[in-house]
């Protein structure tokens, strides 16, 4: 019985790393609906990363990107979605928080974790590099200097 149920969860973690997005309605900051299955029409990489006004290794994950960022776009045109789970008055903050850095990224609300739960998201900042074809290819927990690394090279698809 054991096994069977590591067997199953295996299956599941591996089918899940491979999914397509879930088609579930969002808000951008502007007050535009966007549908999250749409993201990945463009037929280019994406980046989505859930993150929070008052969560320090988010911000520091979301600048170091931001650095990076338009040399990524050139090189493999990869689009960057930053998902933001504030919810009440903190979600008032996400506009100016991202204005301020000057971030040029596509910002997404989901106050009531509709999408994150979607994407078992459990803790932030969690990040997903999604490939060309809709196809989760790297994701991760937390934050680490330097870890633009590898998201690059998920990103040419090494």
């Amino acid at each position: 019985m054991k096994r069977i149920v590591i067997v199953v969860l295996c299956a599941l973690c591996v089918s899940r790393a491979w999914a397509v997005l879930p088609d579930l309605e969002l808000k951008d900051v502007d007050g535009n609906t966007v549908h999250t299955e749409s993201l990945t029409a463009a037929g280019k990489p994406i980046i989505i990363s859930f993150f929070a006004t008052w969560c320090k290794p988010c911000m520091r994950e979301l600048q170091a990107i931001s650095e990076v960022y338009a040399d990524w776009q050139q090189e493999t045109g990869v689009e960057m979605y930053i998902v933001s789970i504030d919810q009440g008055q903190d979600i008032k903050k996400v506009k100016p928080l991202v204005d301020g850095y000057g971030w040029e990224y596509h910002v997404l609300l989901d106050p009531n974790g509709e999408f994150k739960r979607a994407m078992n998201v459990q803790n932030i900042p969690h990040l997903f590099v999604i490939d060309k074809h809709g196809k989760t290819v790297y994701n991760h927990t937390g934050y680490t200097d330097g870890s633009e690394v590898e998201i690059l090279s998920r990103l040419r698809g090494e």
